[in-house]
């Protein structure tokens, strides 16, 4: 059994998150953990709402909430629909947290300690209307890299590119529109990263089987000469983590609290404190999964994020654990493996939170179970290159492989029974060259689905799945149970049992992706027998002859034609 940490990009707090940004990383994350666990591992997998910094102030300010009970609602709404979603984390956590905020100001203090934060008096951008400073989202303009004329002062949402407010042309107040903006000087506690280069490097060197996605982002970054650079590491706001060393004040830097991209990574521990003093447990709970010198050098841990949090996740955040673990008695665990995607388009443009653009999760969950979005979504999921969704493009995939493939195959089994041998599994009949070819071929097949999804490749993982489905489609209309019952009933009553054993292993196969109707197809069959097939002979034995089911609900509906144009026309625009 191995210890398997898993996290995934945690989400702004504002505002409710549309399908590219979900199956960027919450959940193809939930597919691994949930397989993980199937397969009897011990697995820890967390996320939460980050919580700090201008989006969440502008948000809070544009709903007329202050900013505390604003993160506070929203956080309930973003629990809500990651349940919705089944995603299945242990905790899903708070940036805001009492325990991320003593181990960020923790994380500071080491960093200072070790000699790698600087204080640097800089230039930042001055709103004369708003009687302020501008820090990161704060502000608005155009992109120097790319020419995107909505490009905001931390980074533009268009090329992905890190910036600083004073990068922008033509810029602007985010709150008020302003351009009556000047420039003036204040203080700031920098990351000395540059200097980390040559050891961030060879870490990254190391990872050989990283997916190029993620590599050839965190080497382009680190190999550009704009890239890795000192970073700032407080802003003038009133809403974060206030700055300080450890518990101590740090002298002049009063009133300043830490950027949101130095606090929201280090969220990923505080969550696991925050799991641990949910349950009641000691620290040592949550130090075994983070902590090297409590244990954690036998934990893999794995991230799960879309390609813009790449540059962070890869430099930024690494440079502050490796930094911290230079003073003696700091021991933190560095990544492992980090599976990045690429953007899932919107019938072609961009899904887009600030734009409103795309189908949103509460959308989604409205009009159609989780099952048919968790289905597509990872199937479809943007791992090689970006990915275009469109309503005919899911309409047909959930008609062909869930309502046609495995919907199907389940329907026509258990009604077959009923109406020949009644509501348990026949007995009789003995298995020949059809069963032990279709045990082969199902051996082989979820061989190589579990290569798969070891492998964190999705869309594979996902086509096996369906060929999986497919082979028992296969097997019923190569051997017509319906026309061997005429002249010999007992054989037909063993492809039959054969049969519904096979539907209780599509529940146990099929869990980590629609984990809702693996549930019904578990409860029809009688069973809570959720072992994974070892041995395929096996596991077609699991329920014995005599075993009582029910026949199933339809397990997945068709999408109907004026269903799919009406939902294309609903989402055409922009959200409001």
């Amino acid at each position: 059994m191995a210890r398997i940490l898993i996290t995934s990009a945690i989400p702004y707090i504002n505002g409710i998150k549309h399908l590219g940004n979900l199956v960027g990383s919450q959940m193809p994350a939930d597919l691994y953990a949930r397989y993980m666990r199937q397969r009897g591992h011990e697995v820890l997998f967390l996320c939460a709402t980050d919580e700090h910094g201008t989006p969440a102030e502008l948000a809070a300010a544009k709903a007329g909430e202050p900013v505390a009970d604003y993160c506070a609602r929203m956080w309930a709404v973003q629990k809500e629909l990651s349940d919705g979603f089944r995603l299945s984390f242990d905790k899903f956590g708070r940036s805001s947290s009492p325990q991320n905020r003593k181990l960020t100001q923790h994380f500071a203090g080491k960093l200072d300690e070790a000699g790698l934060i600087d204080e640097v008096a800089e230039k930042q951008v001055y709103s004369v209307a708003d009687g302020r400073f501008l820090p990161d989202r704060y502000i608005e303009g155009t992109c120097p890299n790319c020419g995107y004329d909505k490009a905001r002062g931390d980074q533009c949402e268009n090329c992905t590119k890190q910036l600083d407010p004073t990068d922008l042309i033509n810029p602007r107040s985010a709150i008020s529109g302003s351009t009556d903006l000047e420039v003036r000087e204040t203080k700031h506690l920098y990351l000395k990263q540059k200097g980390m280069r040559g050891k961030l490097s060879d870490w990254i060197e190391s990872k050989t089987d990283w997916p190029v996605l993620t590599t050839s982002i965190a080497k382009k970054w680190l190999n550009d000469g704009d890239g890795l650079q000192d970073r700032g590491i407080t802003r003038d706001l009133d809403w974060g983590v206030p700055v300080q060393k450890g518990d101590q004040p740090w002298p002049g830097m009063e009133g300043k609290v830490f950027y949101v991209w130095f606090d929201a990574p280090i969220e990923y521990i505080a969550c696991a404190g925050e799991w641990a003093d949910e349950q009641g447990l000691p620290a040592e709970a949550w130090e075994r999964w983070w902590r090297v010198d409590h244990g954690a050098d036998d934990v893999r841990y794995v991230q799960f994020m879309g390609k813009d949090n790449v540059p962070f996740h890869t430099l930024s955040f690494p440079a502050t654990i490796m930094g911290a673990n230079t003073i003696p008695g700091e021991d933190w665990k560095l990544v492992d493996y980090i599976k990045s995607f690429n953007y899932l388009n919107y019938e072609g443009g961009q899904f887009s939170t600030s734009q409103g653009r795309g189908v949103f999760m509460d959308q989604a969950l409205s009009i159609l179970p989780a099952d048919y979005w968790r289905w597509w979504l990872l199937s479809h999921a943007p791992e090689t290159s970006d990915t275009e969704f469109t309503w005919e493009n899911f309409q047909a995939s959930v008609n062909k492989d869930l309502a046609d493939v495995l919907g199907n195959f389940v329907s026509r089994v258990t009604k077959f029974c009923r109406s020949k041998f009644g509501e348990e599994v026949p007995a009789g009949g003995s298995f020949g060259e059809a069963e032990e070819k279709l045990i082969a071929d199902l051996t082989t097949r979820i061989r190589a689905y579990e290569r798969f999804m070891e492998a964190i490749e999705i869309r594979k993982a996902a086509a096996e799945l369906r060929a999986i489905w497919v082979l028992g489609n296969e097997y019923l209309q190569a051997n017509a149970p319906w026309t061997v019952f005429k002249t010999d009933p007992e054989r037909a009553a063993a492809m039959v049992r054969l049969s519904l054993n096979l539907v209780r292993l599509y529940a146990v196969l099929s869990k980590p992706f629609i984990p809702d109707a693996a549930a019904e197809l578990m409860t029809a069959m009688g069973t809570e027998n959720g072992d994974w097939p070892e041995d395929v002979a096996a596991a077609l034995d699991v329920l014995p002859a005599g075993h009582a089911f029910t026949v199933p609900e339809v397990t997945f509906r068709k999408i109907t034609d004026d269903e799919r144009d009406a939902w294309k026309a609903q989402f055409s625009g922009v959200r409001k």
